[in-house]
């Protein structure tokens, strides 16, 4: 209890600062989406994203040096996920590395012989269960500053997060009630095993293939999906927009059609 006095103290100490102009104009310059919400999610979004980036450290690699509009843009991104749902601004993300662009992992591979080797790969960002995120900036902002393309590493990264606050990153995260598992399963199944079959015989998706790899990459690559294609995904996977909406506690559908009658006047 007094742990949370404090938290709650600090937090309450940080909002009591004026919103800095200067990151109110990354906003409107990186994140197209801040535009598309009401005023009173602007301001929830302006809050969130002040604690966010206080409570985190932040560590520019590869040469990159640390700004504030590297982290507004990232915690912005970040907070979008979660500013209708009940959090604690991703406590289980304690510090967010940052390359410059793409980066190279050198991992193990196992054959199934058992003869272990090294490789190298390019990343454009990770997450564990227990440990940073990391994000390459390039790809931080061509993502956040292209709402519709349906790619978000960002979105990708800290929906594995979420997936991770029940300990296990398996593609069900925390849900809110018992009532949502049943159908949450059945869905999830049903739409994972879809993207399957349709990437094992070469069909173009919505959903972006490499979500076929586990269960654990069909929730991110769908989070990315159902924030950056929400019509798209509503008109032709309606149950699965359903259960991420109601995960979410957000429609984004709702919010394109207005913006584009208000670009048309």
């Amino acid at each position: 209890m007094v742990l949370e006095w404090f938290a709650e103290h600090r937090r309450h100490k940080i909002l009591e600062k004026p919103f800095p102009e200067g990151w109110l104009e990354i906003l409107n310059r990186n994140i197209p989406t801040y535009a598309l919400l009401n005023e009173e999610e602007q301001a929830r979004l302006r809050d969130d994203l002040r604690i966010f980036i206080e409570e985190k450290s932040w560590e520019g690699c590869g040469g990159l040096a640390m700004t504030d509009e590297i982290q507004v843009t990232i915690a912005a991104q970040a907070c979008l996920l979660i500013f209708h749902r009940k959090h604690n601004y991703f406590a289980n993300v304690e510090s967010i590395l940052v390359y410059p662009t793409e980066y190279q992992v050198r991992a193990q591979h196992r054959d199934p012989s058992g003869v272990v080797d090294q490789e190298i790969s390019d990343r454009l960002g990770e997450s564990w269960s227990n440990g940073p995120v990391v994000l390459s900036w390039f790809d931080v902002l061509k993502g956040g500053s292209n709402p519709d393309d349906g790619r978000n590493v960002v979105y990708h990264e800290f929906a594995h997060k979420l997936d991770a606050t029940d300990d296990a990153m398996n593609g069900v995260p925390l849900l809110d009630e018992e009532a949502q598992v049943d159908e949450w399963a059945e869905v999830m199944q049903e739409e994972y095993q879809r993207l399957v079959a349709a990437v094992e015989k070469g069909h173009h998706t919505l959903i972006d293939p490499y979500g076929a790899t586990n269960p654990a990459e069909f929730f991110a690559v769908v989070t990315e999906c159902f924030f950056e294609k929400p019509i798209q995904m509503l008109h032709m996977h309606p149950r699965l927009y359903g259960v991420l909406q109601g995960y979410y506690h957000q429609d984004p559908a709702t919010r394109l059609p207005s913006v584009l009658a208000a670009t048309a006047g």
